[in-house]
């Protein structure tokens, strides 16, 4: 450990001190402050258990910590993370870094269920301390890693919802968030620790900061005034300056209350765990090394250090089962996540790689690391060097000059030029000269800012104002191409072994179509099934990934999926290694999709907001991906609960449609129907009956519900009969149904005319009547509307709909025609898509199909219908008749003998056959005129 003494800060006790009373005339809070600065590194430093401050992803603490632990070589690391994450730490060697160890939780015991799931995410990359530290304890031999942090469990347990985030993180609205893009949001809305949240805040100190060092944001504030000076430190002058920060912007918070206990806890629980180890295992604690964020490492609790306080109390972990996993990380999604600005976390690790060949550090990885140098998982540690006392290294630090870095021309003249090469490829009409330009620009901002060598930032300012002209010709901006250039938003993998069996199961059966799953991007792939009929596991797999999974993750080019059909030919793209992280999540559902697929299933059938349509859904689901009539009983049965217990209809028209297509299905894959659909059709029909009448009359229910009540009633009416339903219901919910509105009057006449109470000579004579009345005409296209419903339930309405449409186009005033045109549209486009092929289907058989027929047409419906017409009529297609009889005798003879009729064929000729046949059996003649003149007219 790094020993001290009394005096080792008193001349920078006595600088400060005259600093505070030249500067607020005389001493107060701003002596308080100073000097409550120094005692809080002194404090630090004086502690024998040494303390190691860090600050998330950077290149500095990395070097610094990976410097340190070749020199001291703990026994026990003490880390700053989620204690009940430490058994996946070991499943890194299997990723390629950037990834996020992860706590997922479905079923909450003891949370509010509305914040279901629960998550939290730690991202881990190559150019953290964090990394360094867990790469040397997990490749050491005798080295034990043991996280100390709060439980993920705990978290969320001190978590104020609605009042302040539980760890501090990014603000959305916050200036340096970088855009949402798809890498941004691989973290979802999890909430994120890490280690050393180093940023002030205090607004007003930030604002100073960044107005005085002249940068736009606190990352670029960070890496000038930082990252930078302390990138070739000692370890002394590293630790000391992190301290005096952490201790700076501690003291200069705001007093949140919330956050203030959030922060203060979290000290005395990890202070509290590191003697509780101590304590068991005998540990010297100089043979320790405590890694944390230099906001904590500052710590004015009671509990701090090894001699503190025990008196912090670590409530238990409620009953929420926690499931933890590695998921794809990426820069864009720590930035987004913490409040970065965009490409800083791709600049840091541009300057931890050029750290690492300058200062010759060699840093930790793990063995079997993707890309790890074969040197880096050999090498050993030389011997550990004794504790030396610490030296005030803040008074020199803090005394000397910037340094001024030498302009290293070859760096900036190869970023200039791979820039305009970038922002060619990507539409600008950029040139040399705009190279030149950047150039140039890059050194005049930066000695506008007081800086001897451009920065990235820089860099990027002058390349934006130099290139970016009037627009954005391609799909990325400059600002973006510069991020690329400089590392680029690069994206981590979880390994094939890391993965959660769920995952791994995925990937052996899609193992057949010989993609690389893990690779990101859209890959295509093709599925004979008919050649291969293997391949149908496959695409079951791919429909249930499509079900559950985000939308792009397994899209269907070619092929469908409905009831009753097999597939033949499917084309598909499939991007699972994009969507690696939703994969995984599925992992901590089930050990299968199918398992996971009949969980939500279930979940959606017994939410208290399910409706029988959706459970219908889920039944329609099950058997259409799982193929099982165990699960698809079970819904249904949960179906029929649900439709006894509802008072609305709200659904009708979807369990309509859905109830239909079942029923279609069973009647041709199940020799018997399955039972619990027929009590749904028996029970729907009597509560379909009940809430007929009221239904009529509700201003809540719409004309489709209605027509969807109707149809329901009138197409299942057979089965439910069938099944010891009783007619007179249906005729008593008719009788006492009086609605106002025009549009359900059409409903009910409809309704009337399919019961055979009304018939179509009086339907046709009320619609006369309506046009034939001043006071009704401007509601006539409502009586319409409700016609146009009505094919829903009575499509034998189909030829009786067009006639009255016809009347309307030819009888309507056009103040009152033309503004109902766009709702008829409307209403057959939202509600009615499947009822115009109806309309037109019959409007082509009536109508002629020539135009010049058009002139002489006389609509049916017109034709005259006395006597006379149904002379004329016997007498054209009487002997038309009488023809198709003589030509097929025995067809004619079948239809005798079922008549009763035995007389002989007569030796005369077809047509007095035909005649005295008509002659014998006139009712049956006139019903087959009627039908040839139909036959006629198609």
């Amino acid at each position: 450990m790094i020993g001290t003494h009394e005096g080792t800060f008193e001349a920078l006790r006595a600088q400060l001190q005259e600093t505070a009373a030249t500067f607020a005339d005389g001493p107060g809070a701003l002596e308080g402050i100073l000097l409550g600065m120094v005692d809080d590194v002194d404090r630090a430093v004086r502690e024998p258990l040494e303390i190691f401050p860090v600050c998330h992803h950077s290149p500095a603490s990395a070097i610094a910590m990976a410097r340190r632990l070749r020199e001291k070589q703990p026994k026990v690391v003490y880390l700053e993370l989620c204690e009940d994450m430490a058994p996946l730490l070991t499943e890194l060697r299997n990723c390629r870094l950037p990834v996020a160890v992860q706590s997922f939780a479905t079923d909450v015991d003891g949370f509010p269920a509305d914040w279901s799931p629960l998550s939290v995410v730690a991202p881990i990359t190559e150019a953290s301390a964090e990394y360094q530290a867990i790469a040397y304890a997990l490749d050491t031999p005798g080295v034990e890693l043991v996280l100390v942090d709060r439980s993920s469990d705990h978290v969320f347990q001190w978590d104020a919802r609605g009042n302040e985030p539980a760890e501090p993180g990014a603000d959305p609205g916050a200036p340096d968030a970088p855009p949402a893009e798809e890498e941004a949001v691989l973290h979802g809305d999890a909430i994120g620790v890490e280690i050393g949240d180093l940023r002030p805040r205090f607004a007003e100190l930030e604002e100073h900061l960044l107005r005085h060092g002249r940068v736009r944001h606190w990352s670029e504030w960070w890496h000038q005034y930082v990252e930078l000076p302390l990138g070739d430190s000692d370890h002394d002058t590293y630790r000391q300056v992190m301290l005096l920060i952490g201790s700076l912007f501690r003291r200069l918070a705001p007093g949140d209350a919330d956050r203030v206990r959030v922060d203060e806890d979290r000290e005395r629980f990890m202070w509290t765990r590191m003697r509780e180890h101590l304590a068991a295992t005998g540990t010297d604690p100089a043979d320790c090394l405590y890694v944390c964020g230099a906001f904590h490492a500052a710590s004015r609790v009671a509990e701090f250090g090894i001699h503190g306080t025990d008196t912090f109390e670590i409530s238990p972990r409620t009953a929420t089962k926690w499931l933890h996993g590695l998921i794809p990380s990426s820069h864009a999604a720590i930035e987004a996540q913490f409040g970065l600005a965009g490409g800083s976390v791709s600049i840091a690790a541009t300057v931890w790689a050029k750290n690492v060949k300058r200062t010759r550090v060699q840093p930790y990885r793990l063995a079997g690391q993707a890309g790890a140098p074969s040197k880096a998982r050999k090498m050993a540690a030389g011997a550990p060097v004794p504790a030396v006392p610490a030296s005030d290294k803040l008074t020199g630090f803090l005394r000397q000059p910037p340094v001024l870095d030498r302009l290293d021309e070859a760096e900036l003249l190869g970023w200039s030029v791979e820039i305009v090469r970038a922002a060619r490829r990507n539409g600008y009409l950029a040139s040399t000269a705009d190279a030149i330009a950047v150039f140039e620009t890059s050194i005049l901002l930066a000695g506008l800012r007081d800086r001897a060598r451009p920065t990235p930032y820089d860099f990027q300012d002058a390349a934006v104002t130099c290139i970016e002209k009037d627009s954005v010709p391609g799909r990325r901006d400059v600002r973006r191409l510069v991020e690329i250039m400089m590392g680029g938003d690069r994206v981590g993998q979880v390994g094939y072994d890391a993965l959660p069996p769920l995952a791994r199961d995925v990937h052996d059966r899609l193992a057949p179509l010989d993609l690389k799953l893990q690779q990101r991007g859209v890959q295509r792939a093709l599925l004979d099934i008919t050649s291969e009929p293997a391949l149908e596991k496959c695409s079951d797999v791919l429909w249930m990934l499509r079900y559950l999974m985000p939308h792009g993750a397994a899209r269907p080019i070619m092929g469908e999926r409905k009831l009753g059909e097999r597939p033949i030919q499917e084309s598909w793209d499939v991007a699972l290694g994009t969507h690696q992280r939703a994969l995984i999540e599925l992992g901590y559902e089930g050990v299968s999709i199918e398992q996971v697929l009949e969980q939500r299933l279930r979940r959606t059938a017994y939410s208290p907001q399910a409706t029988a349509a959706t459970v219908l859904e889920a039944v329609e689901d099950a058997t259409l991906y799982l193929r099982s009539r165990r699960i698809a009983d079970e819904l249904g049965t949960r179906a029929l609960e649900v439709l006894s217990a509802e008072r609305s209809v709200d659904g009708a028209p979807e369990v309509l449609r859905r109830v239909r297509r079942l029923l279609a299905y069973y009647r041709t894959s199940e020799p018997v129907l399955p039972p619990w659909i027929e009590s749904f059709v028996k029970t729907g029909y009597a509560h379909y009956c009940t809430l007929l009448p009221t239904a009529f009359t509700d201003d809540d229910a719409t004309v489709r519900q209605v027509a969807a009540m109707l149809g329901f009633l009138f197409s299942m009416e057979s089965l439910a009969l069938s099944l010891g339903c009783d007619r007179t219901q249906l005729e008593l919910a008719v009788a006492q149904s009086h609605p106002q509105d025009p549009s359900r009057t059409a409903l009910l006449w409809a309704a009337q005319v399919q019961l055979g109470h009304l018939s179509r000579a009086e339907l046709r004579a009320r619609c006369d009547a309506l046009l034939g009345n001043p006071m009704v005409v401007p509601a006539y296209p409502r009586y319409l509307s409700g016609f146009v419903h009505a094919l829903e339930p009575v499509p034998g309405l189909t030829d009786f709909v067009v006639e009255a449409v016809s009347n309307a186009f030819g009888r309507l005033p056009d103040p009152v025609l033309l503004p109902w045109l766009p709702t008829l549209i409307t209403t057959l486009r939202s509600g009615g898509a499947e009822l115009a092929p109806l309309l037109i289907r019959e409007a082509g058989r009536i109508f002629p199909g020539r135009l010049a027929a058009l002139d002489a047409w006389v609509p049916p419906w017109r034709a005259p219908q006395g006597p006379e017409a149904v002379l004329v009529a016997r007498r054209t297609d009487g002997d038309r008749g009488c023809s198709l009889l003589a030509a097929h005798p025995a067809t004619c003879d079948a239809v005798a003998s079922l008549l009763g009729c035995e007389e002989t064929w007569d030796t005369a000729g077809p047509e007095s056959r035909g005649a005295a046949l008509a002659a014998l059996h006139p009712d049956t003649a006139t019903a087959l005129e009627v039908v040839l003149s139909g036959a006629g007219h198609r």
